[in-house]
């Protein structure tokens, strides 16, 4: 998933905070766990995630630091703030409006 055309602008945000709203994990963690729940669909290249990453952590929607990971190196651990959980409860009510009025669009009976 680095950056498709198809890809709703924000979308990649949303779907970083909501994966580190489960629990604190390292850049490498988020790309698996988020492959992983797609079905493999969503694949996040390390050029958008880690950018991805870093903006969060500038805007205050995420905290992070260095912790050895579970092979023994240090990486840099990523969880959310409260003002993530904030971000996020908006942007998935948003995602839920925008989803439903595409929905809406596409069941739409053809003449």
């Amino acid at each position: 998933m680095s950056k498709p055309p198809d890809l709703v602008q924000g979308t990649l945000d949303m779907l970083l905070l909501k994966v580190l709203a489960l629990e604190p994990m390292n850049g490498f963690a988020v790309s698996q766990r988020l492959k992983q729940v797609s079905g493999d669909v969503l694949q996040v290249s390390d050029g958008s995630l880690y950018p991805a990453l870093h903006k969060l952590e500038q805007e205050g929607w995420i905290a992070a630091r260095w912790k050895v990971s579970e092979k023994g190196r240090r990486a840099k651990y990523y969880s959310l703030t409260r003002l993530g959980r904030r971000q996020l409860e908006k942007d998935a009510q948003d995602w839920g409006r925008l989803s439903g009025a595409i929905s809406r669009v596409i069941k739409l009976k053809e003449a």
